[in-house]
């Protein structure tokens, strides 16, 4: 599982409910690992996907552009992070 980051820079609030309305058009099965933080500056989306190729070739394939364009989400910052060792969610080890 490779871990990445989207970030959006921007007006958090309006981030929000931008990726919100993302959210709601997307399958939930498939996020295995996914969390959405805001800050000062916009906001964070921390994604898994399979491999690093998975995750470069979504965060620049037409449906995720598409997507972003539908919710009135900018174009985000891309960071591939790595490959996830462990991950853990309320003191359950999930990967």
């Amino acid at each position: 599982m490779f871990l990445g980051i989207y970030r959006f820079e921007g007006d958090s609030s309006q981030l929000l409910e931008a990726y919100d309305r993302m959210l709601d058009t997307m399958p939930h099965a498939n996020l295995n690992l996914h969390s959405c933080v805001a800050d000062a500056n916009g906001i964070m989306v921390i994604d898994t996907c399979p491999s690093e190729e998975a995750f470069m070739a979504f965060a620049s394939s037409p449906e995720f552009n598409g997507a972003l364009k539908a919710s009135e989400l900018p174009t985000p910052q891309v960071m591939p992070i790595g490959e996830v060792h462990a991950a853990f969610a309320s003191g359950n080890r999930v990967y």
